[in-house]
């Protein structure tokens, strides 16, 4: 029942680029009866119904001049001009405010959505083979060394996407020791290990005695990368509830502590990254679209290892060299470095990582052993990566467990959400959702 590729149909360019940024935006009437018009975010756009208007609409509840939006830094200025049916920002009349992107205003009937343009990024290819502890030989990741020593000097948000085990915090790492913040603290939060009700706490912190176990003030995260970088690792795990207070410190760059009234700045670079693609969950819903555009200034995509071929052997050799014992020269086999080569890596450069620090440790002679190092990297029977953190080989785990069991259920109910969903005591709407999750096709 999985979806099995079909060979009748065009394939589609769905193929996400490797690097982008943003620059510049745009307005986009999304209701209303001038649907799909668009206007670029100049420094000054007038909305209104008047011919000298930037983006002219034809709505008759919207005044000639209705609405005018100033580019600033830090967002968008809306301001309304003494409209007749007046402006709307999330249902509240307006008379001036400041947006940025993903927001959504209404004149009239007409609703207009601010939006990043956003273009691919073509760094050039870098002499060197590493970027401090990264390293590769592939042109794609020599790009990428390129391109985080063009913007690491900077304080723009970046988005890291890539598999598990790609090197997504050993970029932000990276980025945060080759900036003006070198200096200052580096604070790790991973989104999907802090339990929901006290995420809020860990993230902006709390004053003693605002809840049962506030025995002290604590900072919280942001607090503590006061002047230097926070790495929000597993952004896309963090729940749909919280994601607007993200949103609001990125607006504000000031934190309120739980149980406190007053907003205190905090002067942050914010790197995240996730294994999911941002995009498809902003599409499905999962993930709010403003708070992805205020993120992903910038957005790298992490070639997984199987992609780099000409890598394989240089990390082999790369890690040899780290982990050979000491006064030993180790080396690989030809035989042993094809093997390596035809080796699928679902853990990345991670899983490698590994493989040969076991064939280092377990070596005889000269020689790695790889043998026994691929044998011991072979998951149990139930499919449990003992070689991943904990979290990472859980949620595999569940994946599988989720994958087989939706499988199975609508295959036996032939399709029958509503039986389905009885059977498995679990709402109908989420059912649907792990069906589209999995791609499971009612064929």
């Amino acid at each position: 029942m999985p979806r099995a590729p079909r060979k009748d149909v065009t394939r589609l360019l769905t193929d996400v680029p490797i690097f982008t940024r943003q620059r510049g935006g745009r307005f986009i009437v999304m209701q209303g009866p001038d649907r799909g018009e668009t206007v670029p975010a100049k420094d000054l756009v007038t909305f209104g119904s008047a011919p000298s208007c930037s983006l002219v609409l034809t709505d008759n509840t919207v005044s000639r001049k209705h609405l005018e939006a100033r580019w600033q830094e830090g967002g968008v200025i809306l301001k309304d001009l003494g409209s007749t049916n007046g402006s709307f920002f999330e249902g509240s009349r307006i008379h001036e405010i400041t947006i940025n992107f993903g927001a959504e205003f209404k004149l009239g009937r007409t609703v207009v959505k601010l939006v990043p343009e956003e273009e691919v990024v073509e760094p050039s290819v870098s002499d060197s083979e590493n970027y401090g502890t990264i390293v590769g030989q592939d042109p794609k990741m020599r790009r990428l060394f390129s391109l985080l020593n063009d913007i690491a000097t900077t304080d723009a948000t970046v988005v890291v996407e890539g598999e598990t085990g790609t090197g997504k915090e050993l970029v932000a790492e990276e980025l945060h020791k080759n900036s003006n913040r070198r200096d200052g603290p580096f604070i790790v939060f991973d989104c999907g290990a802090v339990p929901r009700d006290l995420i809020k706490s860990a993230l902006f912190g709390h004053l003693k005695g605002s809840f049962t176990g506030a025995v002290c003030d604590r900072k919280g995260a942001f607090g503590e990368a006061h002047g230097g970088t926070i790495f929000l690792d597993e952004i896309g795990e963090l729940d749909l509830e919280l994601q607007p207070s993200l949103l609001r410190v990125l607006d504000k760059r000031a934190v309120q502590r739980v149980g406190a009234n007053q907003y205190e700045n905090v002067d942050v670079r914010i790197v995240a990254a996730t294994n999911r693609d941002l995009r498809e969950e902003v599409a499905n819903k999962n993930f709010r679209e403003d708070l992805y555009y205020r993120l992903a200034v910038i957005c790298i995509n992490l070639p997984p290892l199987r992609e780099r071929g000409l890598d394989i052997p240089y990390l082999v050799e790369h890690f040899i060299r780290m982990y050979s014992p000491p006064g030993r020269h180790l080396n690989a086999q030809p035989d042993d470095m094809a093997r390596l080569q035809r080796h699928s890596w679902p853990g990345n450069v991670r899983e490698l990582r590994n493989v040969i620090e076991r064939a280092c440790v377990l070596s005889s002679g000269d020689s790695i052993n790889i043998d026994d190092a691929l044998a011991e990297e072979a998951p149990p029977a139930l499919g449990i990566r003992t070689d991943l953190p904990f979290k990472e080989a859980k949620g595999q785990l569940v994946e599988l467990f989720e994958l087989e069991y939706i499988v199975d259920l609508m295959r036996r109910h032939k399709m029958n959400i509503s039986a389905a969903a009885r059977e498995a005591q679990i709402d109908r709407k989420h059912l649907r959702e792990l069906i589209r999750k999995y791609e499971i096709d009612e064929r």
